[in-house]
């Protein structure tokens, strides 16, 4: 048996140290700290009327309810988390927190635009790099009294793990596999909703109730007439390419998070319109 101190060490590093271990993806090691504040039902705000830096419009239409989130930018990614899940909790405020530290899993659906004049505990929350997460109301009082302005928060994405084969005992290591876990999984109900937009010089579409991580990292899409076509994010969650597909049945493959990829042939049909919805496979957890 040969000796690996170096992949020991490895570990070590990875679970001694663990809490806020950020591999690619936006995958994460236990809970994160940050803040929150909320957004109260009254108000006009994306998180109350629809609309927003995702682009879905009306949250209810869109299957994503009142638990929502407006993101900074040290989160938001450009719109690379649009819908994706975070569960959080409110810690380390007695006055503010509920009692027990109940947690509540939120969609983000919109961003939180930094406040440069002012400072980061006072508006100026979603400041870069501040990771803050603006809550819808409903969500705020799931974990958080109603009269409070920002509080703490633990949130997490993802768990890490590490399957071994290995003893311990003698340092010595036959195999160390490092994976993904879905800690925080979206729950949708329906398959993926492909709503097409465009004109007769490009195509664009918005990806909406995407489960598993939530997230999408990349599309592609193809007509009967054409092979497979990148698209590239415009802005959210809407993906466009120069390509006039009118009149062929489209086909899209759909790149989740954390790489795996969902197939969805002729979603539309041939006589497929602008401004249209149809809801193709999901990703299975």
């Amino acid at each position: 048996m040969v000796s690996s101190l170096p992949l020991l060490l490895l570990l070590l590093l990875l679970l001694g140290f663990g809490g806020a271990v950020r591999l690619g993806n936006g995958g994460y090691e236990d809970w994160r700290l940050g803040t929150a504040t909320y957004v109260k039902e009254f108000q006009p705000h994306p998180l109350n009327d629809g609309g927003g830096a995702c682009g879905y419009g009306d949250l209810d239409i869109f299957r994503y309810g009142r638990y929502t989130a407006g993101l900074s930018a040290a989160l938001f990614g450009r719109g690379s988390a649009c819908g994706g899940c975070y569960e959080l909790r409110c810690v380390n405020h007695i006055r503010w927190c509920l009692r027990g530290s109940p947690t509540v899993v939120v969609t983000a659906t919109d961003f939180c635009p930094a406040n440069m004049g002012a400072a980061d505990e006072a508006g100026g929350w979603c400041n870069f790099p501040r990771e803050h997460l603006e809550l819808s109301e409903a969500a705020f009082l799931r974990v958080a009294k109603a009269k409070a302005d920002i509080v703490p928060v633990q949130f997490r994405r993802y768990l890490i793990c590490l399957i071994l084969n290995c003893s311990l005992f003698h340092y010595s290591f036959s195999k160390v596999h490092i994976f993904y876990k879905n800690r925080v999984s979206c729950d949708r109900a329906g398959g993926m909703r492909f709503t097409i937009t465009g004109s007769a010089h490009f195509l664009q579409v918005l990806i909406t109730n995407v489960a598993a991580d939530g997230e999408v990292a990349a599309v592609k899409v193809k007509g009967s007439r054409t092979g497979w076509i990148p698209m590239g994010r415009n802005w959210g969650q809407n993906w466009q390419c120069d390509a006039d597909l009118r009149g062929q049945p489209l086909s899209f493959e759909v790149t989740g998070g954390r790489g795996r990829t969902v197939t969805t042939y002729s979603v539309a049909p041939a006589d497929w319109m602008f401004a249209q919805t149809f809801e193709g496979k999901q990703f299975v957890e």
